[in-house]
């Protein structure tokens, strides 16, 4: 169920919580923050109405499932952040946490689904604290987004702890099992690069705008949320390529371990094929053979034929280990 919350900051007092009925600009040299939470078409409607937004940007807030992006439009921009988490130890699934953004003159407004941690720890501090309503709504919403973003890392430490983990797995014994969380992690990484790539140019873009909403103080904090995002998109393709190395690892030791099974079964057949020769040949049924006769009833062929199972095998062992075949 869509719900309004509003903080505003009065020229001649410290931030205060308003009623939900006065969603709307401030009034001149106050600052106002307005976040809407689970979105439908009457509070968007209303936003609209009293705002001006464009009805593109209402539209995008409808469908939260937009790519990070920044619009101008005219007196106000229309940001997109997002961010990841993940609540399941084993990282199974991923957790995508969109916010869209409206910042004007002297107020900033907020629209997302469900609740976000990284607004609702800014919107603590910002009741108690009217420092960040002075520095003006674009800081208001640089510390949204820098909390968004900050909130990646520990998911990328997590995957780089567990990647090492299958790395030591599959250089010491590969398991089956190994092979599909391999493939699990490249695409829960792929899916961070599709969200945190884009979002990386659009704070640069934001950055070099030039934007009278945002000011230079401002500009210098979002400069670092962007080296942060810079480097969460170089450690992403770090252990994409770790994760690559990986699956190498994978299937060229399985592979080795294959090849050793075969050797081993080769040799062994390579050993009994000269005694499948000899336990035929002296197999035959025959009574004479080369002119011997009951030559199958002869002691000392058969004290030869066992002579040659003990002594063959042996000898083939032998020079197996010379040409160092095992």
């Amino acid at each position: 169920m869509a719900a309004f919350r509003i903080l505003e900051l009065a020229g001649t007092g410290g931030v205060r919580a308003i009623e939900e009925g006065a969603v709307g600009p401030p009034e001149a040299g106050n600052r106002r923050w307005i976040d809407l939470a689970d979105p439908d078409p009457g509070s968007l409607e209303i936003l609209r109405a009293r705002f001006g937004f464009h009805p593109l940007a209402i539209e995008d807030c409808a469908q939260l499932d937009q790519r990070p992006k920044l619009e101008e439009y005219g007196d106000h921009l229309f940001l997109v952040t997002q961010g990841f988490t993940c609540a399941d130890p084993h990282i199974r699934e991923l957790e995508l946490h969109e916010l869209h953004a409206f910042l004007g003159e002297g107020y900033l407004v907020t629209v997302h689904a469900g609740t976000l941690p990284a607004l609702e720890s800014v919107w603590r501090r910002a009741t108690t604290d009217s420092a960040l309503f002075e520095h003006g709504m674009d800081f208001v919403y640089y510390l949204v987004a820098d909390a968004l973003v900050d909130m990646n890392f520990p998911l990328l430490d997590r995957i780089a702890d567990e990647l090492e983990s299958i790395e030591d797995a599959v250089l010491e014994r590969p398991r089956p099992a190994e092979l599909p969380r391999i493939f699990e992690l490249k695409r829960h990484l792929v899916e961070m690069r599709k969200v945190l790539s884009p979002q990386r140019d659009t704070i640069a873009m934001l950055v070099r705008l030039g934007e009278a909403r945002v000011s230079e103080r401002t500009a210098l904090y979002l400069r670092d949320v962007h080296d942060h995002l810079v480097r969460l998109n170089e450690s992403i393709e770090a252990n994409r390529d770790l994760l690559g190395n990986a699956l190498d690892a994978y299937l060229s030791t399985a592979s080795n371990h294959t090849n050793e099974i075969m050797k081993s079964l080769t040799l062994l057949s390579a050993v009994f094929l000269p005694l499948s020769f000899l336990v035929g040949f002296f197999g035959q049924n025959f009574r004479s053979l080369l002119g011997v006769e009951g030559w199958t009833e002869s002691r000392a062929l058969a004290t030869t034929m066992l002579a040659l199972c003990f002594v063959l095998p042996a000898a083939m062992l032998l020079w197996f280990r010379h040409k160092r075949w095992f």
